[in-house]
């Protein structure tokens, strides 16, 4: 079964016809909110708002444990993370919509993982590749069926936020190589690799980057909403065709 997580922006999906919806408890807490389950063109998907469904919650503080424990619970077994996120490339400009293969990591203070603890033994996962390439590989193809422009591959720089980042921070992210910055992708990647979910993001670009094109001076922050909503339309088309092509 697939699910997909909704990020800034998509807290909820207009095309997904909800059957019902359920509260979890897990053994790491309570997940951003209640699981609510319904159907894409007769396929069934199961959807989870990461930021709660009154979008209240921080990206620091969203219980990604809880998040991708209930998921995995409930069957999922592939998981779409849709997330916000602003661009550093030159290319990557507010309204893009990509696919990325790579993280780089700056988040702090998350628990981070599902092995931890005296009573487990040091476990590691291999995340050399952090996003399945199958399911890349199908969001993309579902892309081209909806029509809809997708750029395939990017380094996705996760910082701690609540706040943007400084022009600086940009720069030096840049440096290190990412393409493009958001605030949720880790850990979620790590944790749904650690269950065994096969977990892949569309990023929608929202704005530059910090010092970036319209950015240079600061990011405004009023004009974002006129990019996302048009753009999550179009991340909505794309999974409506991912479902359909959902074998599961």
């Amino acid at each position: 079964m697939l699910a997909i997580i909704g990020g800034t922006g998509l807290t909820q999906l207009a095309n997904l016809e909800i059957t019902h919806r359920q509260v979890m408890r897990t053994p790491y807490g309570e997940p951003s909110g209640a699981i609510t389950f319904g159907t894409i063109k007769q396929h069934e998907v199961i959807f989870l708002a990461r930021h709660g469904y009154g979008h209240t919650i921080p990206p620091h503080e969203v219980n990604y444990r809880a998040n991708l424990w209930a998921l995995h619970e409930q069957g999922a077994k592939r998981v779409v993370s849709v997330a916000s996120v602003g661009g550093i490339r030159a290319d990557l400009v507010p309204g893009v919509i990509a696919v990325p293969d790579q993280i780089i990591d700056y988040t702090h203070g998350r628990a981070f993982t599902y092995f931890d603890g005296r009573e487990r033994s040091v476990t590691h996962i291999d995340f050399t590749w952090p996003y399945d390439q199958d399911l890349r590989r199908r969001i993309l193809e579902a892309a081209s069926i909806a029509g809809e422009a997708c750029v395939d591959g990017g380094a996705y720089a996760a910082t701690q936020g609540p706040r943007l980042e400084t022009a600086a921070e940009i720069t030096r992210y840049e440096g290190d190589g990412a393409d493009m910055v958001g605030m949720t992708g880790m850990p979620e990647a790590a944790l749904a690799r650690e269950l065994g979910l096969a977990y892949a993001a569309i990023a929608v670009v929202v704005n530059h980057a910090a010092g970036r094109g319209d950015s240079r001076d600061a990011i405004h922050l009023e004009t974002v909403a006129t990019v996302t909503q048009p753009a999550m339309a179009r991340v909505r088309n794309i999974l409506e065709c991912l479902v359909g092509c959902d074998d599961d």
